[in-house]
């Protein structure tokens, strides 16, 4: 499972092992014992990644290889991005937060994979952002 965390000025994506319906039902869970709202509702999320990173070839060909077109798709964004949209489902504390969590869940191996390109194109980011 891909977990997105949005906050005010970032993002952050982590690669889970739990399945999403557990960890949906962990934070649906806590949520009710310290008494907070919590609305989930399928959405989707986009990230953008260098159209020069290394391995984007190979994510086209996950892409492909698993059919993943109904959870995520790619999209040329301009000369130097290339987008990724991913479906899944959205969790906040209100519908209108733009402070949450977004999850997701593919073939374990493109999910593997993906993280590890989000994490080659932001790690010189998150140096600068420190």
């Amino acid at each position: 499972m891909l977990k997105l965390t949005y906050t005010e000025n970032s993002f952050y994506l982590e690669l889970l092992t739990q399945s999403i319906e557990e960890w949906i039902q962990a934070r649906v869970i806590l949520t009710l014992r310290v008494g907070q709202s919590l609305c989930i509702e399928p959405s989707s999320a986009t990230f953008l990644l260098p159209v020069d990173l290394p391995g984007l070839g190979q994510l086209h060909t996950e892409l492909e290889r698993d059919n993943n077109k109904e959870i995520m798709q790619l999209y040329a964004c301009d000369t130097e991005y290339l987008e990724v949209n991913l479906r899944g489902y959205w969790l906040s504390v209100s519908p209108q937060s733009y402070e949450g969590g977004f999850v997701t869940t593919m073939n374990h191996s493109t999910e593997c994979f993906l993280h590890q390109l989000w994490s080659e194109a932001y790690k010189n980011a998150s140096v600068v952002i420190e």
